[in-house]
């Protein structure tokens, strides 16, 4: 059966994954980091997206976001990709698709998830082993939220800004959080959560978020329904995103 559209959900944060084709590099210089990321930066702007953490990795990246409509996340990575994708296919003589595909995308709880996934993004190069500190990568958000080094990308969010009353209370703040490592429950649940596309938070947040898309929001259960379920039910099984 045909897989659920992707649910984007204006004024939400969203986590979003996009790797490389068989993952390969996609980026490999400097230039090349530095290019994408002011393409990202112009293309939220444009489109309206609020750009709170990123990690652009050799061959993917993370970004978590807030769109102001429900259009705004599609036509911000189809503008970037427009872009950067002819400037990387000429670059180094290479031709056709840089992506593994569409991006993937889902929906966070800002109230319990929002700071573990800007841990997730920003601690992405520790876990992968490319530095022993989060600051010592030059390609994520990390140094802009410790107050080390302003981010045009980055737009804060209120979750972020609850951390304390000055800059220097919720820089300082943001340091504490991330001097801990990730549950592997933490990762394993961010990760699942973006590949296939059900949104991440607590089954209040799930059920709210159910009645304002008018859609399933989780999978549904495997298995014969139970005997007491309508026999005119229309609800229909479908496979996870």
């Amino acid at each position: 059966m045909a897989r659920l559209p992707r649910l984007v959900v204006p004024h939400q944060p969203h986590h979003l994954i996009q790797s490389g084709v068989d993952r390969q590099a996609i980026f490999r210089d400097t230039d090349d980091f530095g290019s994408f990321l002011r393409w990202l930066r112009e293309a939220a702007r444009q489109f309206k997206v609020a750009i709170h953490a990123y990690v652009l990795m050799p061959n993917h990246l993370h970004l978590l976001a807030t769109p102001s409509d429900d259009t705004g996340l599609a036509r911000m990575m189809q503008w970037v990709g427009r872009h950067y994708v002819p400037y990387f296919n000429a670059k180094y003589q290479r031709t056709g698709t840089l992506w593994q595909g569409r991006y993937r995308a889902t929906v966070i709880d800002s109230e319990q998830y929002f700071l573990v996934c800007s841990k997730y993004i920003e601690l992405n190069p520790v876990r992968a082993g490319l530095v022993a500190q989060p600051g010592d990568y030059p390609w994520s958000s990390f140094s802009h939220h410790i107050g080390a080094k302003p981010d045009p990308v980055i737009t804060d969010h209120a979750v972020y800004w609850a951390l304390g009353n000055t800059p220097f209370d919720r820089e300082a703040a943001y340091r504490e959080l991330m001097e801990s490592a990730l549950a592997a429950g933490e990762v394993n649940a961010l990760s699942e959560a973006a590949l296939k596309g059900w949104p991440l938070g607590s089954e209040k947040f799930k059920n709210a978020l159910a009645k304002q898309v008018r859609r399933r929001v989780a999978p549904a259960k495997r298995g014969r329904p139970a005997k007491s379920a309508a026999p005119d039910s229309n609800v229909s099984p479908q496979h996870d995103n």
